[in-house]
């Protein structure tokens, strides 16, 4: 599916109001959501439109946690206007230098830039938990249930759900928290930008929850769109557990997170192929199932690797497309 990167029709009207009136509106991105985001240029200035539409999308959570973030001393977006009925904001430009660029392009950058990644959740992590809602066992059984309600159909796979949700159930204990933290949920060198003075901004946090402090480190150490080093994952969790004092039980907590992350992204991506048409994000599935099969192999995921071994056969792992057609 090509996305129509066409400007919506009521932004010149929204921009005039907010006082950049004839300015240039040209395409920047869109992503996996009904999200786009176009370049606003008018002479030496220039922001960034988000057009999130209703009903698909709703950008107050963007807009209300971009500016807890900047409150708290985080680089996120400045909100310049919002019209939140039309779905339309104005944001600060971050540019276009890209954390993922930036490691992929030199290697020897990766332990620095990663080390500020990591320092960013160090100090996210201080802070109690922004008013958003908790990342519970509800919302954790109903995004691995994404693996079996997407995934299994696509590739002619009849699974047990019933044991499926059960032995994800036995490990949740892992990491439902009493002291959750700000989880942004989508941290991974993509939505990472490198900005002046060595910072970097954050985006793409409008789905924040409030849970466990191993999620985002999850997110951003088994990139489903990058390969991460073992070794630079390594030391980054021996940075975090450094500045942290996390106890011995965060290992567990980081591959139950790492599992669950994985089976819900397999189940994401498949999605996007059979009900949204964007072929792309299959071809990602086979990085994520590697991330998945390691994590399968810590003594606390037990059950769900054996419910795995019984119901997904190896032949049956992998981009869902290629797995349909074989």
């Amino acid at each position: 599916m090509v996305i129509d990167m066409t400007p919506p029709a009521d932004a010149p009207q929204f921009l005039d109001a907010n006082g950049w009136g004839g300015a240039v509106v040209a395409p920047l991105a869109g992503d996996a959501s009904f999200r786009r985001y176009f370049r606003v240029t008018e002479g030496a200035r220039h922001a960034v439109l988000m057009d999130a539409p209703p009903p698909h999308e709703n950008p107050e959570p963007f807009v209300r946690i971009a500016r807890w973030l900047a409150d708290h001393g985080f680089a996120a977006p400045a909100i310049l206007a919002a019209d939140l009925a039309r779905g339309l904001v104005l944001l600060e430009d971050f540019g276009d230098a890209r954390m993922r660029e930036a490691v992929d392009a030199a290697a020897d950058r990766g332990p620095a830039l990663y080390g500020a990644a990591i320092d960013i959740l160090v100090d996210l992590h201080r802070h109690p938990a922004a008013d958003v809602p908790a990342y519970d066992r509800a919302v954790l059984h109903r995004e691995a249930g994404l693996f079996t309600e997407w995934y299994c159909p696509a590739v002619g796979l009849t699974v047990d759900t019933d044991g499926y949700r059960a032995a994800w159930d036995a490990v949740f204990d892992h990491v439902v928290t009493d002291a959750p933290v700000t989880v942004l949920r989508d941290y991974h060198a993509e939505n990472l930008m490198l900005l002046p003075g060595d910072r970097l901004g954050l985006l793409d946090f409008q789905d924040a929850l409030a849970g466990h402090p191993a999620y985002d480190l999850v997110s951003l150490l088994q990139d489903a769109r990058r390969d991460v080093e073992p070794a630079i994952e390594t030391m980054m969790i021996d940075r975090y557990r450094a500045a942290t004092g996390v106890g011995a039980d965060f290992d567990a907590a980081y591959t139950v997170l790492g599992a669950q992350r994985n089976a819900k992204i397999i189940g994401i991506f498949t999605r996007l192929w059979v009900r949204d048409g964007k072929p792309r994000y299959p071809t990602l599935c086979p990085r994520v199932w590697r991330y998945l099969a390691r994590d399968l192999a810590h003594p606390a995921l037990a059950p769900v690797a054996d419910w795995f071994a019984r119901n997904v056969p190896a032949d049956r792992r992998g981009d869902p497309i290629v797995v349909a057609r074989a």
